[in-house]
């Protein structure tokens, strides 16, 4: 579903993503980990055609990330880490707006986003009174979610995704995402909340200033290092070392 060749996207003299090479198959769900500036976000919005690449390529189900961008376009859905929308729309305004890009017909449309917004446990006259500008940042999240998710994409990626959602709904992404996966969907889940990745992923990738890290299951990778947790295993990879010392001398600085 996603095939990766030594992707690699500069910024003047900054390598932000360096020869990533991977390959993701259907019906799996993959988390995407790395520090701050690792370059998570840019290899999504290379892979969802946001940011074209400095050298290397990708195939999105078949499709070429560089001679058939459209076509890729037309294959994923994607959940910035930035939840922006259009403020000056409704939420079915936006939603719909969407499903028109997608050429879905208006009937289909309306009843997807019923469906979408039952599940997020959203009622209609939210979506139809309100502008999105005041919607808290969880309501917002759960319409951009659900118009990554309206054109039915068969590759999904996610950046950050439980961020703003309420305890409730955070439980209900995760059932969905592990749902959408046995239906054959590729799933890419970039997130910093590393208990929520190591029960719901299959396989978790860390990359670290751009380079592939380790690439596996996250039980066998934190056997394989003799970790604790994934946790653990993340913050000896990355540099996080000392963490609770570096807290104790910091707290320090703040007592008589």
């Amino acid at each position: 579903m996603i095939s990766i060749q030594r992707l690699t996207k500069q910024f003047g003299p900054q390598t932000a993503v360096d020869a990533l090479s991977l390959e993701i198959p259907a019906g799996q769900i993959v988390g995407l980990l790395g520090p701050n500036g690792a370059g998570k976000s840019t290899t999504l919005k290379m892979l969802t055609g946001l940011l074209i690449p400095t050298s290397g390529t990708a195939t999105i189900c078949g499709h070429d990330l560089l001679k058939e961008p459209m076509e890729v376009k037309r294959n994923v859905g994607f959940v910035p880490d930035s939840g922006a929308v259009f403020e000056s729309l409704t939420g079915l305004e936006y939603l719909e707006m969407v499903a028109a890009l997608y050429g879905i017909p208006p009937e289909s449309a309306r009843e997807r986003i019923r469906q979408f917004i039952a599940f997020f446990d959203l009622s209609f006259e939210t979506l139809t009174d309100k502008l999105l500008g005041a919607y808290s940042k969880g309501m917002r999240r759960k319409v951009v979610i659900t118009a990554a998710l309206l054109h039915n994409p068969p590759v999904v990626f996610f950046d950050e995704p439980l961020d703003g959602l309420d305890a409730n709904a955070a439980v209900g992404f995760k059932a969905l995402i592990q749902t959408l996966a046995r239906e054959g969907k590729a799933i890419v889940y970039s997130s910093h909340i590393l208990d929520v990745v190591e029960r719901v992923c299959d396989r978790v990738i860390i990359i670290d200033k751009g380079k592939l890290l380790v690439d596996g299951a996250p039980a066998e990778l934190v056997a394989a290092h003799r970790a604790k947790s994934l946790e653990q295993l993340f913050t000896s990879l990355t540099g996080g070392h000392d963490l609770e010392q570096k807290a104790e001398d910091f707290a320090k600085t703040f007592r008589p």
